[in-house]
């Protein structure tokens, strides 16, 4: 943490972008590396994505390892036999020194103390997507980030994907013209959305340490319905499928038209229970103009909801996919990430010439943040930018477990014409387990 004068400095220019931070710790500068050194890096979530993002780290020195199923992890742990194993990332941060870079690849609930006490240590970070739980935690994290001395990204492969950075440099540069609509989808959710807690707990299997895996959340008994990768059904655990999706499929949007904090938000779905997300919905964001664009709307749709034939004209639209309206045609997407966009109608961009790249092109998203822990290029994902793109999304579950419109002020993180929704913004957790607050 900085020290008395630069913290006050901080304070005030956090203030005056969107709220301040209220901090304990100790911050001191890291000087730069040379470019061959290795990181030594530490994963927090060793089983399931960890394990994929521990791969794409193996070039790296993996020098401490955590995880709270010993079955899940016993792979990717396997495959670094020297590496120290721990079930709680807090001791395993307080004692491993030699720590510089940290992974965090947990369940969504867990994601904001990991990746806070990563940033308070100095850490370069990569935390997976969506970068938090609620909106309160991605506006702490944008904030502490920025004072950090450590360098931050998502992971979100789709934004180290030369495709998506294609689009951004069309849509910039015209090639559509003003885009006033823009409307993504998935076929997510593919796990089952809860109605009600079970009644009746389970015991808990011997390779799991289930107080741990709760972290932050209310004390329950452990069930099979929670876990593994059933728990993005479940508010106290995920997100839904728009947490879930939405950093991935509305990521291209969100960049090419400089998308920041919406004016309003409303939804429709099916049954929103106190447990759990719907199994459908739509949700509308209005956004303002901003640096030279006009006013967007954007539409989201899960659970196999898409546009209307009268945005998409009939056409065959892919299980997730993204269309930009321009006033002079369309972007389509047919995937989540953007790698593969069309311009429509074909016939009239068949002589379409690129715009000179202006944004740079990456192998992947791996090695992008190697290149950016190591003193290079900061990562295109980094909390600045990712943090915004989750609080914008995160904001539609918001507005579908009030089920109110949201009039959101995002600079002062109300919301004027239903403050009893501002309860979503953020939740109780357990003792041992807060991040801090914004003042």
């Amino acid at each position: 943490m900085p020290r008395n004068s630069d913290r006050r400095q901080f304070l005030k220019t956090a203030a005056a972008t969107g709220g301040s931070l209220l901090l304990t710790g100790c911050w001191t500068s890291r000087a730069a590396r040379p470019s061959t050194e290795k990181l030594n890096v530490a994963v927090i979530g060793s089983g399931g994505k960890g394990n994929a993002d521990t791969k794409g780290f193996a070039s790296e020195n993996i020098v401490a390892m955590c995880d709270v199923d010993e079955k899940r992890a016993a792979k990717c742990w396997g495959l670094h036999p020297d590496a120290p194993k721990y079930r709680d990332f807090r001791k395993m941060l307080e004692k491993e020194k030699s720590i510089d870079t940290v992974i965090v690849a947990t369940p969504d609930h867990t994601h904001a103390l990991a990746s806070a006490m990563a940033l308070d240590l100095g850490h370069n970070l990569y935390t997976q997507k969506p970068l938090t739980h609620n909106i309160h935690e991605a506006r702490y994290l944008r904030l502490l980030a920025r004072q950090s001395r450590g360098r931050t990204a998502m992971g979100n492969q789709g934004t180290a994907m030369n495709g998506l950075r294609r689009v951004v440099e069309w849509v910039q540069s015209g090639a559509i013209g003003p885009v006033r609509q823009a409307h993504c989808w998935t076929n997510r959710p593919v796990w089952p959305q809860p109605v009600a807690v079970p009644k009746k707990g389970m015991p808990v299997p011997g390779h799991v340490n289930w107080d741990l895996w709760l972290g932050p959340a209310a004390d329950r008994p452990y069930h099979k319905s929670y876990m593994p990768f059933k728990w993005r059904g479940w508010w106290d655990f995920g997100t839904g499928a728009l947490g879930d999706m939405a950093c991935h499929v509305a990521n291209t949007a969100f960049m090419s038209l400089k998308l920041g904090y919406p004016t309003e938000i409303d939804a429709d779905s099916s049954e929103v229970t106190a447990a759990g997300a719907p199994k459908w919905s739509i949700i509308r964001y209005k956004f303002p103009a901003r640096e030279g664009m006009p006013p967007v709307e954007f539409t989201w749709y899960d659970g196999g909801k898409k546009p209307p034939e009268s945005v998409s004209g009939g056409m065959k639209l892919a299980k997730n996919g993204t269309l930009l309206i321009g006033d002079k045609g369309m972007i389509y997407l047919d995937e989540p990430y953007g790698e593969e966009p069309r311009l429509l109608p074909e016939e009239k961009f068949k002589d379409f010439k690129e715009p000179a790249p202006w944004l740079p092109r990456v192998v992947d998203i791996y090695e992008e943040c190697k290149e950016s822990f190591k003193g290079g290029r900061e990562a295109l994902g980094n909390f600045e930018y990712a943090g915004k793109l989750t609080e914008t999304f995160l904001l539609g579950n918001v507005a579908l477990r009030s089920g109110e419109r949201i009039e959101w002020s995002g600079e002062t993180m109300r919301i004027p014409n239903a403050p009893k929704a501002e309860k979503y913004l953020t939740r109780e957790v357990r003792p041992g387990w807060e991040i801090g607050d914004i003042i």
